[in-house]
């Protein structure tokens, strides 16, 4: 079992990618707590999981602290350190050129994609720096890499976490916490949906099919590489 003993925090883990991430940690034997604004999602994710080994779920909104906040004071308790942080909350905002795109809308991708994920790695950072061999692990996209038409701003929050990823990686190079990136790619999910509605989704790979880089980073395998950016799709297979 690759994560046996470690403890994992995924944010955004009731459905899709996250769900399936978590599936995967806790089948190689990490203790895991998921998070998201849907309670209903969490508790279908954790009855569908616990079946594999331990796992509990918070229904937390990342972007308001103090909720944020009690998220950190469940990790305390439950373990007092953290080994794996995953980063995947993120909504999608809608496909719209810069000159048409809704401010509020705006205001709130950012709010989730980016300030989210700094509040929340803040509030953790003091437990996963107790582990031997931490990882957090960022879930970017390709558009948060190179930016395209309509994709507004969704890929500027990617960029921003993507930014996020180098600046604690330099931070923290001399510890022994790494701090990666993931494209995910284009995979079969709901939100992937949402944006190419006309895309047969067949032609994409499944969450399951992208878990070998998300497992490799979690893993003692990884010890040493931080402040990368890969590319799920590379792993396929592996």
């Amino acid at each position: 079992m690759k994560l046996k003993e470690k403890t994992a925090l995924i944010t955004g883990a009731g459905s899709g990618i996250g769900k399936t991430i978590a599936k995967a940690y806790v089948k190689e034997g990490a203790s895991v707590i998921i998070c998201g604004r849907n309670e209903d999602s969490l508790i279908k994710a954790c009855k569908e999981i616990s079946p594999y080994g331990e796992i509990e779920y918070l229904k937390i909104n990342i972007v308001k602290r103090n909720e944020v906040k009690k998220l950190a004071n469940r990790v305390k308790e439950k373990w007092n350190r953290l080994d794996i942080l995953v980063n995947n909350a993120s909504i999608l905002g809608v496909r719209s050129s810069i000159i048409d795109y809704p401010e509020d809308t705006w205001d709130e991708v950012i709010n989730v994609n980016l300030n989210g994920q700094f509040f929340v790695i803040k509030a953790v950072l003091p437990f996963i720096l107790k582990s031997n061999n931490g990882s957090i692990i960022n879930v970017s996209s390709s558009v948060g890499r190179k930016g395209k038409a309509l994709w507004g701003a969704y890929a500027a929050s990617k960029f921003g976490l993507e930014g996020l990823t180098q600046v604690l990686a330099d931070e923290l190079s001399s510890s022994d916490l790494r701090i990666n990136s993931i494209n995910p790619g284009g995979t079969r999910t709901e939100m992937r949906a949402k944006a190419y509605p006309n895309e047969d989704p067949m032609t994409l790979p499944t969450p399951d099919e992208i878990m070998p880089i998300f497992l490799h980073l979690a893993s003692d395998e990884s010890k040493g590489v931080t402040g990368k950016m890969f590319d799920a799709r590379d792993w396929i297979g592996k």
